[in-house]
């Protein structure tokens, strides 16, 4: 879709300023109007903030002409994830939703999860159930957030407990997510979710995935470019190494390698990790007990599912 086309019309109704949006982006030009066309649509009418990771192709002059009720942060350097910190370090929202320059929510979605938020003041995040494609493809890896031998012990909260998020496609407690420091920014792509979500869990959280609260991603590729597979493959490195029973970093360790093929992505990916090796050591902060339990079984789960890869 040419992002100079408007063609969608808003519909108001009933604004709701629990929610915010914060969405990331860099050269987006030609992806983003689509997704904040529906996102302004929304009949909840969140307040959006696109944070602009140093972009150079017009996408913020874009934005201010044709989204002039969207608040445009422009960055002076790209920070990845952590470019989200500060988008919602500026919104006073009490939960805010993360989008993607090409995902946004699908009506109603943003308050059925502010209504689960004020209900349960334990949970910290709601990962939506996301449709993916122009085809509404189900996402796989919900597959892995159903289906897992964590015991359910609150049944009485709403949807699936998880253990990592999808990044673009959830909404967190602002106050939750501040206090544990946001998004690492060492690490700006290629899978930071799974360190805030440990952080969160540390911090005695509950994250959820909840099927009722929907949301739509668009891709406009179908596989991570190099540089994303590379940093992903040095990130889950970094988490098992600073993050895991010496046991367990040893075996993603040996996982990771031997599923990774033999590519300058692979080969890239683990130097880098271990270049910063003694920092990830003297920086450890194992997870608690029980968390790491939770950890534990979702080990062989996740090193046979079909919806993760490194390296390629």
């Amino acid at each position: 879709m040419n992002a100079e086309t408007h063609t969608h019309t808003p519909a108001r109704s009933a604004p709701d300023p629990r929610v915010a949006v914060v969405i990331i982006a860099m050269n987006a030009r030609e992806r983003i109007g689509r997704a904040l066309e529906r996102l302004t649509a929304l009949p909840e009418a969140p307040q959006i903030v696109v944070v602009d990771n140093a972009s150079t192709d017009g996408m913020a002059q874009f934005i201010q002409r044709r989204f002039p009720g969207v608040r445009l942060i422009r960055l002076a350097e790209n920070r990845g994830a952590a470019g989200r910190n500060i988008g919602v370090a500026n919104v006073d929202a009490p939960y805010v939703a993360f989008a993607e320059d090409d995902s946004w929510y699908e009506p109603g979605a943003l308050r059925a999860a502010a209504d689960l938020l004020d209900r349960h003041p334990e949970i910290a995040l709601i990962n939506a159930h996301v449709s993916v494609g122009e085809d509404e493809r189900r996402e796989p890896l919900h597959d892995d957030m159903v289906h897992t031998p964590i015991a359910r012990r609150r049944p009485e909260l709403p949807g699936y407990r998880i253990l990592s998020f999808l990044e673009g496609v959830s909404i967190v407690r602002r106050d939750a997510f501040l206090a544990v420091g946001g998004f690492d920014a060492r690490l700006p792509v290629g899978g930071p979710e799974e360190h805030l979500a440990a952080d969160l869990l540390a911090a005695g959280w509950e994250l959820r995935y909840v099927p009722d609260v929907r949301a739509r991603h668009v891709p406009d590729h179908t596989q991570p470019s190099p540089m994303v597979r590379r940093l992903g493959l040095r990130n889950t490195l970094w988490f098992a190494w600073g993050r895991r029973p010496p046991a367990a970093a040893l075996r993603w360790t040996v996982h990771v390698i031997r599923s990774s093929p033999p590519n300058a992505a692979t080969i890239l990916g683990v130097a880098t990790a271990l270049r910063e090796l003694p920092r990830v050591l003297r920086e450890r902060r194992p997870l608690p007990d029980d968390v790491e339990a939770e950890m534990a079984l979702l080990d062989d789960p996740k090193m046979s599912s079909r919806a993760r890869s490194y390296g390629r």
